[in-house]
């Protein structure tokens, strides 16, 4: 048996806000918990804690758009090693943080023997736009995504597989965020950002701010979004991410060893975050749904809003998840 032939996922999506994993890294305790029991699919924001980095060998690390295109059965993930990673400087960063974020490749170069294998600083500025939307979701929107596609383009024609992108962000302020409250007011506009280049170029992509403060703030803020601020970067992560992360394989190309939708147990979610494709896609398929009550959003679309509480498991906590899952593991279903 394939070990990757039963296989979860763990999703918190991106910008809305949620308890736990909606900050810097803070689902990684709960995740690391369930790749206990077996190989996990994930998007990067769970994980991602600055320079810290919750990702172990059981866990998938998948871009959202990535994921979503798994759940519709357009594409599979191939476990993968070692990617060669290139980066992607937008042109409006400043020299300063430049340097400080090369000097942030060149370290975990030497210290993870990663393969970065160059970076590329787009011909024109990206343009990144962000806010808080009417209903608390992070959102944005980028001025010219042509210019990260051409960028992309030529690092994948020097041989990567992976790419990371760093754009430049005016500002970082948000009290509630380092309190532990409210929504990380990048996150919505960081998803647009990789969505676009998964969508052109069929690899894993991940996003990482740079911002125009290098100073580290003395205050103590809540230990959910700490690893945000002991560093002035965040790169370090995302590199850590991509560099053992799936390969995405179209539907037509897959052999017996990727990872397809069937090989997906369960869906684990926050609880009132149900109306995205894969929780749509669980369901349609009959994969179990693994909503955990302790981990809420703004969002607010529940099963009973949408009329499936039938369909849905609920459980109190990720402890209680992970009992459900192992269950499922063992042939036990109650």
């Amino acid at each position: 048996m394939n070990k990757y032939d039963f296989t979860a996922a763990f999703i918190v999506p991106t910008g809305i806000g949620a308890s736990i994993g909606g900050y810097a890294g803070d689902a990684s305790p709960c995740l690391n918990l369930i790749s206990k029991i077996c190989p996990v699919i994930t998007n990067p924001n769970t994980v991602n804690a600055a320079i810290f980095s919750g990702i172990n060998e059981n866990i998938l690390y998948t871009e959202g758009f990535a994921i979503d295109r798994f759940f519709k059965e357009e594409i599979a993930l191939r476990p993968s090693k070692y990617n060669p990673i290139g980066v992607i400087f937008d042109k409006a960063i400043p020299e300063d943080i430049l340097n400080v974020h090369i000097n942030t490749i060149n370290a975990v170069k030497t210290v993870y023997g990663i393969n970065i294998l160059g970076y590329e600083i787009t011909k024109n500025e990206v343009g990144v736009n962000f806010s808080i939307s009417e209903s608390g979701i992070s959102s944005g929107n980028i001025e010219s995504p042509e210019t990260l596609i051409e960028a992309g383009r030529v690092l994948i024609d020097k041989g990567a597989e992976a790419i990371a992108v760093v754009c430049y962000f005016d500002s970082s302020e948000d009290n509630d965020y380092s309190k532990g409250e409210g929504v990380d007011p990048v996150g919505g506009v960081e998803a647009i950002i990789s969505h676009i280049l998964t969508k052109e170029f069929n690899i894993p992509v991940a996003h990482a701010p740079a911002f125009n403060d290098l100073s580290i703030s003395s205050e103590i803020v809540n230990p959910r979004a700490s690893a945000e601020y002991i560093t002035t970067v965040f790169l370090p992560c995302v590199l850590l991410g991509l560099y053992n992360a799936p390969k995405l394989v179209n539907i037509d190309n897959t052999n017996y060893q990727d990872i397809t939708l069937g090989k997906i147990k369960a869906l684990i979610v926050p609880c009132n975050c149900l109306g995205g494709i894969p929780i749509l896609k669980a369901i349609e398929n009959n994969i179990p749904v693994i909503a955990v009550e302790e981990n809420t959003t703004v969002i607010n679309v529940t099963a009973e809003s949408l009329g499936i509480e039938n369909k849905v498991i609920k459980v109190k906590n990720y402890h209680e998840a992970a009992g459900r899952l192992l269950a499922l593991k063992q042939g036990i279903y109650f």
